[in-house]
């Protein structure tokens, strides 16, 4: 477990947030349904992503870009901890689900071993691509054995 997950766990511990060894979508930790759950997952979540409009304002103003930066980093990280500490309720493994993830996004390259990118710059699928959900499918239900 990488030194992030464990902390992750830490903090979940700190602030008495769920911790699951095994996945689940049990939600007796904390009294409330798992769509109630997710949805204020989703909630939340959201709510961390308007605050990108703070720093676009920022960026387009005479903001020193080092400010701009802090802001941008400290958004990208809180979505990142809230994110993986949602994973440790769900009991889901942080470091393998991710690299799974980033073993299919290095699939993605085309057929001449160069990024594919569409018109805004996102990386796009090229021919090996393999989608990841199965080979996290797999790495769930070992771990539910």
């Amino acid at each position: 477990m990488s030194a992030f997950a464990e902390d992750i766990q830490k903090f979940n511990g700190i602030y008495k947030l769920p911790v699951n060894q095994r996945p689940t979508l049990s939600t007796e930790d904390i009294g409330v349904p798992v769509v109630e759950r997710l949805q204020a997952f989703k909630h939340i979540l959201a709510e961390e992503l308007d605050e990108i409009d703070e720093i676009i304002d920022a960026a387009g103003k005479d903001t020193a870009p080092v400010q701009v930066l802090t802001m941008l980093a400290d958004l990208l990280g809180d979505i990142q901890v809230y994110c993986a500490s949602e994973m440790a309720k769900f009991g889901l493994p942080l470091d393998q689900v991710l690299a799974v993830i980033m073993q299919s996004n290095f699939s993605k390259l085309g057929a001449d071993g160069k990024p594919i990118y569409d018109e805004r710059g996102k990386v796009q699928k090229g021919p090996n691509y393999w989608k990841p959900e199965p080979k996290i499918q797999a790495l769930l239900e070992e771990r539910l054995k």
